[in-house]
């Protein structure tokens, strides 16, 4: 199981949107903190990036930049400025994709903008492990299958046909993976810890693995550590400190959080549930579930049903 993908999909809610935007000097865009992830990328021209904690960062073309907190920062032709506050209106619930334009005396600079809504209530521990802003430098030869679905984007926005609908929300959704395995990737110089060195880690990777693809496995620590390669002190002390918990530890809370998933946008009976969780009972499952949630499943889902916009 990859376990970047398997978390995404299971934090993931909502459509993704975006917007090729364009805009002429002078300009100043603030994005207001919010619900939602974004990211950005260059793709013509040079702008500034004003995060509201830390120095300027020059953006130049083919650079991008992922917003992994909903948080307050600034877009800019320079660092100084006035902003307006971007804010359009979009419907979350449904994929909407176009073209945002300032117009200008000066120097153009083309933006191409996404955004996700991820899961806050129960964010996974790899998403929090990440840095606030992610700045991925556009460099010759670097993370090529990130700059491929960025001219892809960029194209279908450009130049929508027939498909490009149903297209644009996928190739959005791939856009976040290559963004995010491209950060991984490049955590490799030793002084990173936490989820980039568990994904970059074959024994980490390993143990990982098997707790996403069998969930419902009755999983011993001695099991896990013999999946890594390692004793069992050695392992348990390793995933400990590369994912902030101990492995069963994890295994419970990745378990409660599909099993939630699934009680929010799936009918499976509860005993269905339960046994994809690992439980082999019922009464077990519940009693775990409302010691996570605090109600119980059959509560749960009918509260996430009812909170649900109509037509969904």
């Amino acid at each position: 199981m990859d376990v970047l993908s398997d978390v995404l999909t299971v934090m993931r809610t909502g459509q993704p949107h975006g917007a090729r935007t364009q805009v002429h000097a002078p300009w100043g865009l603030r994005f207001p903190p919010g619900d939602t992830d974004g990211c950005h990328v260059v793709l013509q021209g040079a702008c500034w990036l004003v995060p509201s904690h830390g120095e300027p960062v020059a953006l130049n073309v083919g650079d991008v930049v992922f917003d992994s907190r909903g948080s307050d920062y600034i877009l800019a032709d320079s660092p100084d400025r006035p902003t307006i506050d971007f804010n359009p209106t979009v419907d979350v619930d449904s994929p909407q994709f176009g073209h945002v334009q300032m117009d200008g005396p000066g120097a153009e600079t083309v933006l191409l903008c996404a955004a996700y809504q991820l899961d806050r209530a129960r964010s996974h521990p790899l998403l929090d492990d990440l840095p606030e802003l992610i700045h991925l430098p556009s460099r010759l030869g670097r993370h090529a299958s990130l700059r491929s679905a960025i001219e892809l984007l960029g194209h279908e926005l450009d130049n929508p046909r027939a498909g490009t609908e149903a297209i644009l929300p996928a190739i959005v959704d791939m856009l976040l993976l290559f963004i995010l395995r491209a950060w991984h990737d490049e955590q490799t110089d030793g002084t990173t810890q936490g989820w980039a060195t568990a994904l970059n880690d074959p024994a980490m990777s390993a143990a990982l693995g098997g707790i996403h693809r069998h969930p419902e496995r009755q999983w011993t620590v001695e099991d896990l550590a013999a999946s890594a390669g390692l004793s069992r002190a050695a392992f348990a002390k390793k995933f400990t400190t590369a994912v902030g918990q101990p492995p069963l530890t994890y295994l419970t809370w990745w378990r409660m959080t599909m099993a939630a998933r699934l009680l929010r946008d799936s009918d499976a009976p509860l005993r269905t549930v339960a046994t994809r969780s690992g439980y082999t009972s019922e009464f077990a499952f519940a009693k775990a579930f409302k010691r996570e949630y605090g109600k119980p499943p059959g509560v749960y889902r009918r509260y996430e049903h009812s909170c649900k916009p109509a037509g969904d």
